[in-house]
């Protein structure tokens, strides 16, 4: 029986994929920083009387020390991990000058950081097995920088050249990397996120509809069954992912235009 690590996973794309492996029979192991909204999570993956394969932990994947103890105790609870969903996240949308040097780390420590904090957890172990997949969730803010989304877009790209650069170490161990650019989708972050964001991100991005988190996890788990390393949502993101030179100068172009007219306004 698979046994499936989440991080994030008390709410969003993180508690949708976690209803996904429930449906396939897997064990589930969530982790997230509230204990309320997990216990709810599990409430809702046991109904159908398999509480004993979904197992919560309250931990902050910013934390290396907490994430690590976490993870040991899901293992020793539900076994070894076979897959990965490195899912946690938090966005602070704002204006460079404005947005605290506070606010930008927790993007980066928790983006980043607790991402790699959760892959060092289960890496060795899956080295030494010879098998396992990572899913690292990144974003669309991690293929082109969004106006107020300076801390935000800097931890999901660097998060794209981590999982770019383990990608080529953990191949020949049978350890199969992903990587995956999410649009805006709805969840409750997102719903929190839009009170926040800037005006001039509101019209660059609120051109195109969120998806869905049954979409972005759906495609996220068909991703993971099929080992493709790079996930795109939308023809957008798949140019922006597939032909990033080229796209980019037109696209920060028409960024460029529709920010100042916004501004003459002002």
């Amino acid at each position: 029986m698979t046994h499936v690590i989440i991080t994030g996973g008390s709410s969003g794309i993180g508690l949708t994929l976690a209803r996904i492996y429930a449906s396939r029979g897997a064990r589930i192991s969530l982790l997230a920083r509230t204990i309320s909204a997990l216990e709810t999570a599990h409430a809702e993956l046991s109904k159908g009387g398999n509480a004993d394969t979904i197992r919560i932990e309250s931990a902050d994947v910013a934390d290396e020390g907490q994430t690590a103890a976490a993870i040991a105790r899901c293992e020793e609870a539900l076994g070894p991990c076979d897959i990965l969903i490195a899912c946690a996240g938090i966005v602070e949308p704002g204006l460079f000058d404005v947005v605290s040097t506070a606010a930008f780390e927790r993007q980066v420590r928790t983006n980043l950081f607790g991402s790699i904090h959760a892959v060092r957890s289960v890496y060795a172990g899956m080295k030494q097995r010879r098998t396992g997949r990572i899913m690292l969730v990144s974003s669309g803010a991690g293929l082109i920088g969004i106006y107020g989304y300076t801390g935000y877009s800097a931890s999901k790209f660097a998060l794209h050249g981590f999982a770019e650069a383990l990608r080529s170490e953990a191949r020949p161990h049978g350890v199969k990397i992903s990587v995956c650019f999410p649009p805006d989708t709805e969840t409750p972050q997102f719903t929190r996120e839009l009170e926040h964001r800037p005006l001039e991100a509101a019209v660059i991005m609120g051109r195109v509809a969120p998806w869905t988190a049954d979409a972005v996890a759906h495609r996220i788990a068909r991703a993971i069954d099929k080992g493709r390393f790079e996930v795109f949502f939308g023809w957008t993101l798949l140019a922006l992912g597939r032909f990033g030179s080229t796209v980019k100068p037109f696209l920060n172009w028409w960024f460029d235009r529709a920010i100042l007219r916004i501004s003459r306004r002002q």
